[in-house]
């Protein structure tokens, strides 16, 4: 008994969170004293310890301390980022780290089963213009091309440039040129990307994408579909891929979740997503539906809108919906503003004549009095309701209109204050029919400068029903064969039916999104494969890290990635970016801004 209070007393002294050897007699432990917790069914009468390793003391912070995955006020998440390996130690963490390889093993499993072939494809790949910013890998291979004409063969090598590989922001080209070869016809992998992008909330300059193609996919022919369920508003190709990715995320919700999904998950165009929820991936869990009322306006309000290609939308929280959206709505004054909303309380006075408080109709006609009678009916708008108006283009285009924002806002401020409690289950949905060129993607202006892009990238397919617009140049009526995968108002997979047409494809770099020569030429590799009896073919990407985050029930996808960068891209524990060498630099052909 002496020897092991010596051996308690001995172990009392050891810093916390240091490495010790212990060895003893395990004894089960009495069934009322047993706990929750790893080996809390056991316990152990200590005959020997050794000191393997003394942890300092103090550490930066304790990971008992640490708290759970939310935020807490004396720690910030950039001391936790910072001592990461620390950070680790806490269950919540490792646990996610687990779940991840478990899933990634389901997947792998999931698509060895159905026939797919995992394939690496390149990290040093070639610059060329997909829509995102890309990262710059400088080689010591030395370039001539700066050379002035009439140069000796001799001076070739004094005016070098810098030639450079890109990190692939996927590996869409590779993907299509693996099918395109004939040895492969079902390609997947756990792929790593990158972008370049400006800080954002929830995104990492490198992350995991679940990524497939297939050979042989429909093409939204009128013939009879290789997939079940045909009258589910699915009209465009890729069905083949929609069967497995539903098979696939089925699989993980069960072995997981320990949840059923349905056979089928439900879809929705993006004009019908815009139009009820004005967002392309929107949250199904609640309602607070948008509705057009343009069809309802008095004239000429009316014909005013059709002339200029607008339509009025109103959004409306009842009487009956106070409850849950009346705090709410109270706390999103600036909001009104920043996007020119229209906000209009109905009460008995104003219940019939509403309508003229609307900045937007006033813009469009000063004819009073606009009665509102019809809309009233419509809409099923009483006195105690509250409504919103905004103005916006017939043909949507973006990922959001001011409603849907604004529908967002109320949505998070009831769940804050209590109000509103969202459903756990999964709701999955499927988006289609996207606009296959966009003029409304701020983060891919840089490369466009005014000209058209591609919603999705350059390769997807147009709908068969909409071949003829593409070629007479109605480009914002073409609609794309390209599917979004939705879970609870957050895109989780995106892919498309791919161009396999060379001069299709060619059509849409030059006539669509008038590429110059040289960008054109960068993808030539691409078109000459097409042009090689590529089969038709199409894919699609699931974001690994944002689905893992879901699975984790974690706000923020730095807590299912063991080393994560901050939101604006900067690795806290290993100092990184950092600036290189001057010397280094000149190995590369790359010089200072200052020349030194």
């Amino acid at each position: 008994m002496n020897h092991s209070n010596g051996i308690l007393a001995s172990m009392s002294q050891v810093p916390t969170e240091s490495t010790v050897l212990v060895e003893g007699i395990v004894h089960a432990r009495p069934e009322h004293q047993r706990r929750p917790i790893p080996s809390g069914d056991i316990e152990v009468e200590v005959t020997k310890f050794r000191l393997l390793n003394a942890a300092d003391s103090p550490l930066p912070f304790m990971s008992s301390h640490a708290g759970k995955l939310v935020r807490v006020p004396w720690m910030p998440e950039e001391q936790r980022l910072r001592y990461r390996y620390l950070d680790l130690r806490r269950p919540e963490l490792s646990s996610n780290l687990r779940k991840r390889s478990e899933v990634a093993h389901i997947v792998r499993h999931v698509l060895h089963e159905e026939g797919f072939t995992e394939v690496e494809t390149p990290l040093l790949f070639k610059s060329t213009p997909e829509g995102a910013r890309e990262f710059l890998v400088p080689t010591r291979l030395a370039s001539t091309s700066s050379r002035l004409p009439d140069t000796e063969t001799t001076d070739l090598e004094s005016h070098p440039e810098p030639l450079f590989y890109a990190l692939p922001q996927s590996p869409q080209q590779a993907k299509q040129l693996l099918i395109a070869s004939g040895a492969v016809d079902k390609y997947y992998q756990l792929a790593r990307c990158f972008r370049d992008e400006d800080g954002r909330k929830d995104r990492q300059p490198e992350f995991t994408q679940i990524d497939l193609e297939m050979a042989f996919v429909s093409w939204g022919e009128d013939i009879p579909s290789l997939t079940t369920g045909t009258a589910d508003n699915w009209r465009i190709g890729g069905g083949e891929v929609r069967d497995i990715i539903e098979r696939l995320v089925r699989a993980v919700w069960s072995k997981v979740e320990g949840f059923e999904l349905p056979e089928r998950f439900k879809v929705m165009t993006y004009a019908e997503a815009m139009s009820r929820f004005g967002s392309d991936k929107p949250d199904t869990r609640f309602g607070l539906e948008i509705k057009n009322v343009t069809s309802h306006l008095p004239e000429p309000l009316r014909s005013s809108l059709i002339e200029h290609g607008e339509i009025l939308e109103a959004l409306i929280v009842d009487k009956a919906e106070h409850h849950i959206f009346g705090r709410a709505a109270k706390k999103i004054k600036g909001m009104e503003v920043e996007k020119r909303l229209d906000r209009i309380d109905i009460k008995d006075a104003n219940l019939e004549s509403w309508l003229e408080a609307s900045k937007a109709i006033h813009t469009l006609s000063e004819v009073t009095p606009l009665s509102t009678t019809e809309l009233n009916a419509a809409l099923g708008v009483i006195s105690g309701s509250t409504v919103w108006l905004a103005k916006r283009p017939r043909i949507a285009e973006g990922g959001s209109t001011p409603l849907g924002q604004l529908r967002l806002a109320l949505s998070e401020e009831a769940q804050c204050s209590g109000q509103l409690t969202l459903s756990p289950k999964p709701h999955f949905l499927w988006i289609t029919e996207f606009p296959l060129f966009t003029r409304a993607d701020e983060d891919k202006e840089f490369l466009a400068h005014g000209r058209w892009s591609s919603s999705h990238h350059p390769f997807t397919a147009p709908m068969r029903q909409d071949i003829e617009k593409l070629y007479e140049g109605r480009i914002s009526e073409v609609r794309g064969q390209h599917y979004d995968l939705v879970l609870n108002g957050v895109e989780i997979g995106g892919g498309s039916v791919r161009v396999h047409d060379a001069s299709m494809q060619e059509y849409i770099f030059s006539n669509v999104l008038q590429l110059s020569e040289s960008e054109t030429a960068s993808f030539s590799h691409l078109i000459h494969a097409l042009r090689c009896g590529a089969p038709p073919h199409g894919g699609i990407a699931l974001g690994f890290d944002r689905l893992m985050a879901i699975l984790c029930k974690t706000e923020t996808i730095r807590d299912v990635i063991a080393f994560p960068k901050t939101g604006t891209g900067k690795d806290l524990l290993f100092q990184s970016p950092a600036p290189a060498d001057p010397a280094v630099l000149e190995q590369y052909n790359v010089r200072p801004r200052n020349g030194r």
